[in-house]
């Protein structure tokens, strides 16, 4: 079974924002225990967040009082991304990261999770090139602006008219490249039944796959981080369908 990073303490409601609505992370715990295997998490280090963020920037999400809530998402993170240069493997943290700078931060997130954690890789000399797949329904910029000037790094944000479309440019985009690790910035916002309103349950089982069977052909790592996804009542079998395609021996 697939290895997912999690503690109860993300069921906590932090803000008011739909990231942290009352039993949006109760709803994919309760889809994917029987699937999965929890371990348990650690916080990240200053050191480590302030590799990617201003102290500014840290003060003021300390200032909001989500500093511990943050770092625990971002500690996970870093986690997820050890383990997947062994395994794929996941994240289920909150808050999400994606739409956070390096010295600001919106969209429900305040610390980047997944920038976090390719930089500590980096850091650490585990890896060299690393690759970001971040299909969330809303542009990733502050991965961009964090892990965009790296020429070791390529973000990828797929954006289409259509469901055939966006499926077949991933498809594409998951065939060409080379990387030590595959990080995906998993946001399940665009299904049908959410706010993007444009894929199925089905494609994120095949966006998992895609996604693995990448990394067997480069030979690299993979895991994914949670970022969006606001219906409850589809959201866990999203998740759960991404993470069997990404653990699936096909």
């Amino acid at each position: 079974m697939i290895k997912v990073f999690f503690k109860e303490d993300f069921y906590i409601e932090y803000t008011s924002d739909p990231a942290a609505e009352k039993g949006r992370m109760e709803a994919i715990v309760e889809t994917i225990k029987p699937h999965v295997d929890f371990l348990p998490i650690e916080p990240a280090q200053e050191l480590d967040i302030a590799a990617v963020h201003t102290s500014k920037h840290i003060e003021y999400v300390s200032k909001e009082g989500l500093y511990q809530i943050s770092a625990l998402a971002a500690g996970a993170s870093i986690q997820a991304a050890h383990l997947g240069l062994k395994e794929p493997c996941f994240a289920l943290v909150r808050p999400p990261g994606n739409h956070a700078s390096a010295d600001s931060s919106w969209g429900f997130c305040y610390f980047n999770n997944m920038a976090i954690a390719i930089t500590n890789l980096k850091n650490l000399k585990l890896i060299k090139k690393a690759y970001v797949l971040d299909f969330d329904l809303h542009y990733g910029y502050g991965t961009v602006n964090i892990l965009g000037n790296d020429n070791n790094i390529r973000i990828y944000n797929p954006e289409a008219n259509s469901r055939v479309v966006y499926m077949e440019n991933v498809k594409k985009e998951l065939e060409q490249f080379n990387a030590d690790i595959i990080g995906v910035s998993a946001g399940f916002d665009n299904h049908v039944k959410d706010w993007g309103g444009m894929l199925t349950t089905q494609d994120y089982y095949e966006i998992g796959l895609m996604v693995k069977n990448a990394s067997l052909r480069c030979k690299a790592g993979c895991f994914g981080i949670l970022e969006g996804g606001y219906e409850h009542s589809v959201l866990g079998s999203n998740v759960l369908a991404f993470l069997n395609g990404l653990s699936s021996m096909s």
